[in-house]
């Protein structure tokens, strides 16, 4: 085989295996083919995706406000749960208190079986549960508070007084009296504390933000506490 041949041979498997872009070399005659179809293929594209964009945007929406409805339920539950909280605490400190008053007459009653008592000090006592009593009707826990401190107080000098009466301190039943309104004082004390830390709790809830921006317009109304006096901390505290 000449020399010119056997060349051409060798490089015939390598022809159309060119590297790199391929050239643009595309006739003329092919663009119109593009015309109506392709324009039309494009506006229903543009039409579908508008469709799936608008039924997102829909979607969205009504996630965001189902999101929103439940955060609003969620903190309404919240200041209900805390309100009751403080509701249920002021009934457990009402009930002690109601207890103390039920106790006092008794006491007074043993004492003035015992001649030379001062009769001065009863009628304090007496005087200061009827006082406590009657703030019990509408004077505000504030005013409420004063006078069971002074019912307390009066209670303090009353079983300190006792101390000077061998024969009262051995009655049983001055003993059982006295041993309960201690107990009893003890347990008003731990109410306070704790209707005082459910008030502190709900009121912050409800000045926080942003659950103050619905605990006014539904009307959960800020709390009172239920304070104590420095002398009342050591209420009815006696030694036999």
């Amino acid at each position: 085989m000449p020399r010119g041949y056997r060349i051409m041979a060798i490089m015939r498997p390598c022809q159309g295996r060119e590297t790199g872009p391929i050239p643009v070399t595309r006739s003329k005659e092919k663009i119109p083919s593009l015309g109506w179809d392709f324009f039309f293929c494009s506006i229903l594209g543009a039409v579908i995706k508008s469709i799936i964009f608008s039924m997102s945007l829909a979607t969205l929406i009504l996630i965001g406000f189902a999101v929103l409805l439940a955060a609003l339920i969620g903190v309404y539950n919240s200041l209900v749960t805390k309100r009751n909280r403080v509701r249920g605490a002021w009934a457990d400190i009402d009930v002690q208190l109601k207890r103390r008053y039920d106790l006092v007459p008794n006491l007074v009653e043993t004492v003035k079986g015992y001649t030379g008592y001062e009769a001065a000090t009863l009628e304090k006592v007496t005087a200061a549960r009827t006082q406590a009593m009657s703030a019990e009707k509408g004077t505000g826990l504030a005013g409420r508070a004063q006078a069971e401190a002074m019912l307390s107080s009066a209670l303090t000098g009353f079983f300190g007084l006792a101390e000077g009466y061998p024969e009262l301190k051995a009655s049983e039943n001055f003993k059982q009296l006295q041993e309960q309104l201690s107990s009893l004082e003890n347990d008003i004390q731990s109410a306070r504390r704790y209707y005082n830390a459910a008030v502190r709790e709900f009121n912050t809830a409800t000045q926080s933000f942003p659950t103050n921006l619905i605990s006014g317009p539904l009307n959960f109304k800020h709390a009172e506490f239920f304070g104590v006096a420095e002398g009342e901390r050591d209420a009815v505290k006696v030694s036999f």
